[in-house]
């Protein structure tokens, strides 16, 4: 997936708009999300390797907020043969038109479905898998616990759901201690003072992170039976939750 290099707060800007995932962060999101969020590869890899044991011949497979398919090419990878189809959505059209080129990039026997639409439109039918990678997170706090339910109604017994987010952390200290070494790991990848300060107030009304605890609530108080982290990095996670 080739992409441009992220330099869209390289520049101070009188007023910073809210955060988009329009046609500016398109072109740049691989490179965006890689300098950005600790472990992004492994947990795409990751995402692939669930579905190999979890996907079911003849289920259906949901990317809710897929952005450029990274995701969904994962889990392609390893499910050819299942008879299976993957519905891929997001709400940017300018994440789906490049999500269609670097999946028509790779042949495969699963069909994805691609769909620009809100996810919380979306009838969740007969799903052996759901992967909310980043999505969650930027939803309306008010609409995550239906969004939950949803899809553990539609899921198939023994499915499971995969939630990538960032975490807000009840103490402090350790909140404090994460988020620095987030900046850190940010200015070690290349983005100034100013580009990190600038996103940051372009995120803060559209990205409200939710603690561990209340995405284990949520889940468990939405179907799900089993739940746990399987991987984190400073205040980064990817959670698993089976029904």
């Amino acid at each position: 997936m080739i992409s441009q290099q992220d330099n869209i707060y390289a520049h101070a800007a009188d007023q910073i708009a809210d955060f988009q995932f329009d046609q500016r962060v398109a072109g740049v999101f691989n490179d965006m999300i890689r300098r950005s969020v600790p472990g992004y590869a492994q947990i795409i890899n990751t995402i692939g390797d669930f579905a190999s044991d979890f996907v079911t011949p003849n289920s259906n497979v949901y990317d809710l907020g897929s952005s450029l398919g990274s995701a969904t090419l994962s889990i392609r990878r390893q499910i050819e043969g299942r008879e299976c189809q993957i519905y891929a959505i997001d709400n940017s059209l300018s994440m789906i038109e490049r999500c269609t080129e670097n999946l028509s990039a790779y042949v495969s026997d699963i069909k994805v479905n691609l769909l620009c639409a809100d996810i919380r439109d979306i009838d969740i039918e007969n799903a052996s898998m759901v992967v909310l990678n980043f999505t969650l997170q930027f939803l309306p706090k008010s609409d995550r616990d239906s969004l939950i339910k949803r899809i553990c109604d539609g899921m198939l017994p023994g499915g499971l759901l995969v939630i990538s987010e960032k975490l807000y952390f009840e103490d402090e200290q350790i909140h404090g201690l994460l988020d620095k070494q987030h900046l850190n790991f940010k200015r070690a990848n290349g983005y100034s003072e100013l580009e990190i300060s600038q996103k940051r107030s372009a995120l803060e009304n559209v990205m409200r992170p939710d603690s561990l605890t209340v995405h284990k609530q949520r889940l468990t108080d939405n179907g799900f039976s089993h739940f746990s982290v399987w991987f984190q990095c400073f205040n980064f996670a990817s959670m698993v939750a089976i029904k």
